[in-house]
């Protein structure tokens, strides 16, 4: 197995709330937090990239340093000429966020508009992370493309994880979301749910349901967060529960589930023990959720 972790979506501009009541200006997005705490708990010997688009204006450079400050390789990313980045302004009450957007012509939606460069990037990839954000901003005939790849790299031997992050407003409709994140569980290693959405949006009654949906579907591991409930974790005909130690004081949850998923990956990809990397994907998000904005910095690299 390549030691590659290649994340796959859409990085914005992220402007989020200050103690002082002001707004401060970022780079962040649910697959480029996985991206960004993956460097952070991978050893060097592994690579972290991320595969987007972006423009060819003074903030689409900026979100390219910014990337290669972090230590993200960026020779995966797509730059066209009439796109530019997305941007998302943060709302916070009681610790929980909400959202505004604009994205409607960001670049990334593009970003599996090209066969022949999806397919070099997934080849040369270990491990291929992406989101259902990164399948709802793609067409319906580049989502086919980004299946396609998908399948191709896994049988070259390349891992794929899946966070179904289901946020309907950015898809067509609830039916096509649901079948779409249902095809993509399929072609998956590792599917990593939080409960919330999938109650809200499939029906499922435990997180034992959602685990077996989709597992159902395909994939060969699912991974279920629930917040500061047990972790479920399953395999066909085995299931696992582990529960996280309790969080004192919640700031901000932004990109909990985010840093969840790296720390797991990043453990699961060199231990092989769920037990272990759960344990190391609670400690990551139980710190990030005791600070403001989706990138806590204090988190420097190893």
């Amino acid at each position: 197995m390549s030691k590659s972790f290649l994340a796959v979506g859409e990085c914005m501009v992220e402007m989020a709330p200050t103690a002082e009541g002001t707004y401060s200006m970022g780079f962040a997005g649910d697959t480029l937090n996985t991206a960004w705490y993956a460097r952070r708990a991978l050893p060097d010997s592994w690579t972290v990239s991320y595969l987007t688009g972006v423009g060819r204006d003074q903030i689409s450079d900026q979100m390219l340093e910014f990337l290669k400050s972090s230590n993200i390789n960026t020779d995966q990313i797509r730059k066209l000429d009439d796109r530019t980045v997305g941007l998302y302004m943060i709302q916070l009450k009681d610790g929980e966020r909400s959202f505004a957007y604009w994205r409607s012509q960001s670049a990334a939606r593009c970003l599996a508009s090209d066969p022949e460069h999806l397919a070099r990037a997934f080849g040369n990839a270990g491990l291929i992370y992406f989101s259902g954000i990164t399948l709802a901003i793609l067409s319906a005939k580049d989502r086919s493309a980004f299946m396609d790849a998908l399948k191709s790299a896994r049988v070259s031997g390349s891992k794929v994880a899946f966070d179904p992050n289901l946020r309907p407003r950015l898809w067509e409709n609830l039916e096509t979301m649901r079948s779409v994140v249902t095809e993509a569980a399929g072609h998956c290693d590792f599917v990593m749910p939080s409960f919330e959405d999938e109650l809200e949006h499939f029906g499922d009654a435990t997180p034992k349901d959602s685990a077996e949906r989709y597992l159902a579907a395909g994939a060969d591991m699912v991974v279920v967060k629930n917040g500061p409930e047990d972790v479920v974790c399953a395999r066909r005909g085995e299931h696992q529960s582990y529960t996280p130690q309790p969080v004192g004081s919640i700031v901000d949850t932004t990109a909990a589930g985010d840093s969840f998923n790296a720390a797991f990956l990043a453990d699961y990809l060199i231990s092989q023990d769920v037990a272990s990397s759960v344990e190391a994907g609670a400690k990551l998000a139980a710190t990030v959720i005791q600070h403001r904005g989706a990138l806590v910095k204090i988190l420097e690299p190893a």
